[in-house]
């Protein structure tokens, strides 16, 4: 059993492998062509669609560092605004032992203040209506949408 077994891509049979080449020359001039065309078409697809592909690569990538960059100037921005109104907070009188109860106060003395039709601004103030600006926090699309009703038609009594 020394028996070599070898690999071919084709028929092993020499007879099979005539069959194959008699298939072959058989086969009409027109669908010859047809297969050539379609075989040159699908070729120039690909070319295309990788060209496409790479395209658009690129654009996302320079759209993505465009991103990254407005995102850290807002970013310094905001650090910037917030250390202001830090240092501004901390040389009050008294800041530690005020904290937040400042703006407590601020809001209740605007609140005593009652003008008709002013209570929606009231609200206005104290809601923040744009969607993307706290990523961290509960959702409030709801809460927001109702609100913005009421303002609009307000309940009647």
């Amino acid at each position: 059993n020394n028996c070599v077994l070898q690999e071919s891509n084709g028929p092993t049979d020499a007879y099979a492998a005539i069959a194959k080449a008699d298939r072959l020359t058989q086969e009409p001039e027109s669908i010859r062509k047809w297969r050539e065309e379609q075989k040159k078409r699908l070729e120039e697809l690909d070319a295309a669609s990788k060209v496409t592909e790479q395209e658009w690569r690129e654009k996302a990538k320079k759209d993505l560092e465009e991103w990254n960059l407005r995102q850290n100037e807002q970013m310094e921005k905001n650090r910037a605004n917030n250390r202001i109104a830090d240092k501004a907070f901390y040389q009050q009188p008294d800041a530690d032992v005020i904290g937040y109860v400042a703006s407590e106060e601020a809001f209740l003395k605007e609140s005593k203040e009652e003008a008709p039709g002013s209570e929606w601004e009231k609200v206005a103030q104290l809601c923040d209506f744009n969607p993307k600006s706290s990523k961290q926090s509960k959702d409030v699309s709801r809460m927001r949408s109702v609100l913005i009703s009421l303002k609009q038609t307000p309940l009647s009594r």
